[in-house]
């Protein structure tokens, strides 16, 4: 039996899919079996995968569903008992299942091992991820403060850099079906409150950052099953991991009401703004939201929208490699 199963859900990624397979049968570790879940795909991809030639590679076909669907029938397919996930558009370093090796077997107390990653742009520009709050690089070890953590860096656990038990993953309902964007985040919480989390500053994956037009299409305006989720979460916390956990949700809906006011959404980012004060504080960048969703609407679409392309750009700058 293989030590690993990657999981890779596919849904129109022809231009991107051999890369990322290539990424995984580069790795330095090599026993593991490919999952690649066809999540209902239109394009070539499906027929790229069957003629990569490995026969470590599986294809399951199902309808379109989803990417958690697609990840989770991908879990209960898989042999391994630790289960490592790659979106169809990212990459491996050839490193990373033999870090995430090595956390497993340094740490045997953990059910969740990542590692760090980099962003790549539409323009093959690379930048650095930041991660406060862990000692610098070089480090392994247990992030025993993964909320306050998450909320003043970029995610410390990104879904093409993580790997879990497949257990552990099953015994929370493996990822929320049906919730267009935060799916992940809302794994990785339920994931935190339950077991420990073994950690490398190695950046091991390649995060190929969508566009911003593409992102704000992912907005799901309907039920937010993840707010609602992680007050549930917050139910069971208490002490310090419970105010931490009370920053996240604070963030999340800061990234609600950052998307919302990108889509000329004013009356939701106002809703979304004052949320996230009552988790945490009316903080100066929430004021700015305010201010802008109370623009005027030929204003504020053109506003904000320079204004996160202004502040996308130096993020960038800051963190070029």
């Amino acid at each position: 039996m293989a030590r690993f199963s990657v999981v890779i859900p596919l849904y129109n990624k022809e231009q991107t899919i051999e890369r990322a397979i290539r990424s995984v049968l580069n790795q330095t570790f090599q026993d593991f079996e490919i999952i690649v879940v066809n999540d209902g795909s239109t394009d070539r991809g499906p027929k790229i995968v069957e003629a990569n030639g490995d026969g470590r590679t599986r294809i399951i076909h199902q309808e379109n569903k989803g990417v958690s669907a697609a990840r989770n029938r991908g879990i209960s397919e898989a042999r391994a008992e630790l289960i490592a996930f790659l979106d169809a558009d990212d990459e491996w370093k050839p490193e990373f299942l033999e870090t995430i090796m090595g956390l497993r077997s340094n740490f045997p107390q953990a059910n969740v091992f990542a590692t760090s990653y980099i962003f790549c742009d539409g323009n093959e520009a690379y930048s650095a991820s930041c991660i406060n709050g862990i000692t610098n690089h070089p480090w392994e070890g247990i992030l025993e403060n993964y909320f306050d953590i998450a909320t003043k860096s970029d995610p410390p656990l990104w879904t093409s850099a993580v790997a879990v038990t497949k257990t552990a993953i099953t015994l929370i309902g493996g990822f929320p079906v049906g919730v267009k964007n935060g799916e992940d985040l809302l794994t990785w919480a339920k994931l935190a409150i339950r077991y420990q989390i073994a950690y490398s500053t190695l950046p091991s994956a390649v995060y190929r950052r969508a566009d911003i037009d593409t992102r704000l299409s992912r907005c799901d305006n309907t039920v937010d099953v993840v707010g609602r989720e992680l007050e549930r979460l917050l139910q069971k916390t208490k002490g310090l991991k419970q105010q931490h956990l009370r920053n996240y949700i604070s963030l999340w809906h800061k990234i609600r009401a950052s998307i919302f006011l990108q889509i000329g959404d004013r009356a939701r980012a106002l809703y979304e703004i004052s949320q996230s004060a009552r988790y945490s504080k009316m903080t100066p960048k929430l004021c700015a939201y305010r201010i802008c969703a109370l623009m005027p609407t030929f204003l504020n679409r053109h506003v904000i929208r320079c204004v996160f392309s202004v502040y996308h750009a130096l993020v960038r700058t800051s963190r070029r490699i």
